[in-house]
């Protein structure tokens, strides 16, 4: 609980609904507050944003709709959200108040649980992610601090502020949840689904089962790496013992493929009953004895709320508690399972157990025992104590009498010994035994194998020199781990589990984690891409688009990329720039004018620069044009690429036309009509040309080319 007495909140009214009672908790996205609901007149949890995110309005907008999508979710077994709100000072959401502790209290007080506790606190955890799986949304936060427990004993789900509705999912590959329970799909970057929460929800079994997450490590990228890489440990392998079907459960919630695992919560909490159903009284309660003799001992005053304390100062997600309690254990098993499949077997347990006042619980080992003990039940129900039920009654009595058959198969007396010097003798070799045993046991663990020595600080050093230092400290068994780093070179050492400075018993190993240095990515094969198309693929693989240059080409289209650099299969860091080329398409060519050209110059200057000429199969005639000269060409202009037709039309030469005769005809007559036929008329006046009569012709009859000149001499 933070010390709330400065914060300038505490008191204040909240858009005028909300009072401020005390602080909770502060983390890095909010603080929480316990406040009275001025409308409802309840207390509840005020979870007000920090001012660099109530000013972010993209962060806003999301946090809103995903308050919505919450808000929708109404069960028994999930923190209700009950109202969210913007204001010009303040972004907060308001949540149903849970006075209690978090289940990471009960793991740090508690350590290892039984089966039956450990099913009994996981059944309503996935009841409440199999009711938000089916209304369309995923938590991608399961982990203890986000579990919480009220003093009544009821399971809740909470802050499933942080999640988003499915429906909605943009899969653009938001690293969310923690380390310690991220799912390997969420590592990625691949988004997740309701079976990303299945895996975390393992990984808390696992930590159930066992007091502690399965992958530890000084960085959290070795974390990271662990999931996705590690299979996941058995539990069974830190508690001996454990039935095998709890490390068939652990490894089918945590398969690293999504497909292998349980599609949602609806489909494992079906199989969780099953497994419960299943195991016998004996297997659930494996460990409870020992866990419960612990926990006696280690009961001592403390302050209130003393763990819950530690909880908020240290976890991400808030905590709702108040200071007015103290942080307890969970309610013992049947009181979160209320239809417990073996409640019959617990009434012969408890009636074969019996308890002195002021004294533990003595088992019923014995025949005479046992008889006691069925006999101070019956006592005891007459002293108003609750009656057992006929087949409790049943099942009692049958015990009894086995008891009573092995007591009279128990001889009740012990012979002496012939012989009071050899055991003598034998007592003297005991005592020098378990001298010699204590002794040995006294060099194992101060100065053998089993003697506590430090972890020393092998950081950025080669294998040899870190595995030499261990030596040197007594750890000879060592082992090495690869993960990537981007500090620290290839080869060389990261850090180690346990970590340095850590004590720890010489015979037990240390592993030493190795430097592979950064994560690689290889480089796609991007040539004959589109450029779009190219640029994704880039982004996909971790690298990015460097610098991109155009070159024409005469047989890539334009936008395709033609080279990249590096080149394909080569492997760099994330973010690595890939410089491009792309084609602009085939270059274009002018088209050169030819017209009036011969025909064979006319060819020879369009193949010079790579065009092709075509001859018209049709000729023209043309005053101007020569026989055999590119009349028009098409096209005359503009450009075309490499390989393009111009067609060339040839001229016929000047049309030929009959000249008439005129000698003897007026002038202007003459003229008239040689114009009309296309000629030129030229005039020359003999003698002043006083008459107006065409005296000589030049030509004077037969054909002459279309436009040419006819002399015209006139007197």
């Amino acid at each position: 609980m933070h010390d709330g007495s400065t914060d300038p909140r505490v008191g204040q009214t909240i858009d005028g609904r909300y009072l401020v009672l005390s602080q909770v908790a502060h983390g890095g996205m909010s603080t929480v507050y316990l406040a009275k609901d001025l409308r409802l007149h309840r207390n509840i949890a005020l979870k007000i944003l920090h001012p660099h995110l109530g000013a972010d309005q993209a962060f806003i907008a999301r946090l809103s709709r995903e308050a919505q999508s919450a808000a929708s979710l109404s069960h028994p077994h999930v923190v209700q959200i009950h109202d969210h709100g913007v204001g010009p000072e303040h972004a907060y959401l308001v949540f149903e108040f849970i006075d209690g502790y978090t289940l990471r209290d009960v793991i740090n007080k508690q350590g290892a649980l039984s089966p039956r506790q450990a099913l009994d606190l996981l059944d309503p955890i996935v009841e409440g992610l199999a009711a938000a799986h089916s209304a369309g949304l995923i938590h991608r936060d399961v982990k203890p601090e986000n579990v919480l427990i009220s003093h009544q004993g009821w399971v809740k789900i909470g802050d499933f502020g942080l999640s988003r509705a499915v429906t909605n999912s943009t899969n653009t590959g938001t690293l969310f949840g923690t380390v310690g329970y991220i799912a390997p799909e969420l590592a990625r970057g691949e988004g997740g689904d309701a079976r990303s929460d299945i895996y975390s929800a393992g990984v808390m079994l696992y930590e159930l089962l066992t007091g502690h997450q399965p992958f530890r490590a000084d960085m959290p990228v070795a974390v990271v790496m662990s999931h996705l890489q590690e299979p996941m440990p058995a539990p069974s392998a830190e508690i001996p013992g454990l039935p095998p079907v709890m490390d068939e459960l652990v490894r089918y919630m945590t398969e690293k493929d999504p497909d292998h695992r349980p599609a949602n919560g609806a489909v494992l909490l079906e199989d969780l009953r099953h497994i419960r159903q299943d195991l016998t009284p004996a297997e659930l309660d494996f460990g409870a004895a020992a866990t419960r003799q612990d926990s006696t001992r280690q009961e001592q005053p403390q302050p209130a709320d003393a763990h819950l304390t530690e909880a908020l100062g240290q976890a991400d997600t808030t905590v709702l508690a108040t200071p007015r309690f103290p942080t307890s254990v969970l309610p013992r098993s049947p009181q979160l399972y209320t239809e417990d499949p073996h409640l019959e077997q617990y009434a012969v347990a408890a009636a074969a157990t019996t308890y002195d006042a002021g004294q533990a619980p003595t088992a019923a080992l014995g025949g005479h025992a046992l008889t006691s003990t069925v006999e101070e039940s019956s006592a005891t129900t007459e002293s108003g104590q609750p009656n057992l039920s006929k087949r409790q009654a049943a099942a009692a009595a049958k015990t009894q009498a086995k008891a009573k058959a092995k007591a009279a198969a128990t001889p009740q007396k012990t012979l002496g010994s012939r012989h009071p010097r050899r055991r003598a003798v034998l007592w003297v070799l005991l005592v020098l035994l378990l001298g010699v045993i204590a002794a040995g046991a006294g060099w194992f663990l101060a100065l053998g194998p089993g003697a506590l020595a430090t972890v020393p600080e092998v950081g950025n050093k080669s294998v040899e020199q870190a595995l030499n230092l261990l030596h040197a400290e007594g750890f000879d068994l060592t082992s090495t781990s690869a993960v990537h780093d981007e500090k620290v070179a290839a080869g060389f050492v990261v850090a180690t589990d346990p970590t340095a400075g850590s004590s720890l018993r010489k015979f037990n190993t240390v592993t030493v984690h190795v430097s592979a240095g950064p994560v690689l990515y290889p480089v796609p094969k991007i040539t004959g891409v589109a450029q779009d198309s190219a640029t994704k693929t880039l982004t996909d693989a971790h690298l990015a688009v460097g610098t991109v240059t155009e070159a024409f080409d005469e047989k890539v289209a334009a936008g395709v990329v033609l080279q990249q650099d590096p080149a394909a299969g080569k492997e760099f860091r994330a973010n690595t720039k890939v410089n491009l080329v792309v084609s602009k398409g085939p270059k274009p060519i002018p088209v050169p004018a030819v017209t009036g050209k011969t025909q064979a110059d006319a060819e020879a200057a369009l193949t010079a620069v790579g065009l092709v000429a075509v001859i018209a199969p049709e000729q023209v005639n043309s005053r101007t044009i020569p026989a055999g000269s590119v009349v028009t060409a098409s096209p005359d202009s503009g450009t075309l690429t490499a390989g393009g037709k111009v067609t060339l039309t040839l001229s016929k030469g000047p049309k030929m036309v009959s000249v008439p005769d005129l000698v003897g005809k007026q002038v202007g007559v003459a003229t008239s009509e040689l114009e009309a036929l296309g000629f030129t008329v030229k005039v020359e006046n003999l003698l002043g040309g006083f008459f107006g009569t065409v005296r000589f012709q030049d030509p004077q009859g037969g054909e002459a080319p279309e436009g040419s000149t006819v002399t015209l001499r006139v007197i």
